[in-house]
């Protein structure tokens, strides 16, 4: 049996990240295949729909999965599987930070969609800004746009730029 892989959560956006991996039972549903077995996108997309593929490309934002080239009938293609066999979380924060990223972990999928929408509208054409710069503009803390940013698919964070998905 192969040794336990321990994702430690030291960063609070992480925190987030984790509560957000099952959030749906569609999200829940692949995280359980992809334990179990390697899969690639099309028997993702095949068995759950674009909600499934969405959730595995989530998966992998958030590095809960490894991925490997397999072949297969169709050619070579990338393969998923979980890389994490248990969450260990070591966290000490100030309460107002943690009432921030609690507001963020329960806020409802219309809620959330609407900042998701605000975050990307303030980043504008170019696509990415400094992370800074964007708290300005947003007016909100930046352990709340971490949060916000780590719950979507659609934003990420390279180094202290923050940018947009393709």
């Amino acid at each position: 049996m192969p040794a336990s892989r321990i994702k430690v959560i030291a960063d609070i956006g992480d925190l987030v990240s984790v509560f957000h991996a099952c959030d749906s039972e569609v999200k829940k549903k692949v995280f359980m295949e992809i334990t179990k077995k390697w899969c690639t996108v099309e028997e993702i997309e095949e068995k759950y729909g674009e909600e499934g593929v969405d959730a595995l490309k989530y998966l992998e934002k958030i590095k809960l999965v490894e991925t490997q080239w397999v072949t297969g009938e169709q050619g070579v293609k990338k393969a998923y599987h979980t890389y994490y066999d248990l969450f260990q979380i070591n966290l000490s924060l100030p309460i107002i930070e943690a009432a921030e990223v609690i507001r963020v972990v329960t806020m409802s999928d219309e809620e959330f969609k609407g900042w998701e929408e605000k975050i990307i509208k303030a980043i504008g054409p170019s696509k990415d800004i400094f992370l800074g710069d964007l708290v300005e503009k947003m007016g909100i803390s930046q352990i709340m746009l971490r949060g916000l940013i780590r719950r979507s698919t659609r934003i990420d964070i390279k180094g202290m730029r923050v940018e947009v998905v393709k």
